[in-house]
């Protein structure tokens, strides 16, 4: 992790641009949060099949989280997370 405790604006900025971030005080081992920027996929679900020429899903973007249980969900930031300034650069490696 980058030492440097940024703020929330800060961090999306980062993310915005492919770095990974984390808060300083999340205890999940390995956590952190990343931005999907919007984009198209093809249909995975009879329910939204049909729906879109050649079945292309279109999405808005959004942030998923990398959990502790090593899986992904989709992630939003709750109000302490978004006013909070212990905000990190996760490394890659």
């Amino acid at each position: 992790m980058n030492a440097t405790s940024l703020s929330f604006g800060e961090a999306t900025e980062l993310a915005k641009r492919g770095e990974r971030i984390a808060r300083l005080g999340w205890n999940g081992s390995g956590m952190f949060a990343y931005y999907v920027p919007g984009g198209k996929y093809q249909a995975q679900t009879e329910a939204i099949k049909g729906v879109f020429p050649e079945d292309m899903v279109p999405y808005r973007p959004y942030w998923a989280l990398k959990t502790a249980q090593n899986d992904v969900a989709t992630w939003n930031p709750s109000t302490s997370d978004t006013l909070a300034n212990d905000w990190v650069v996760v490394d890659g490696n």
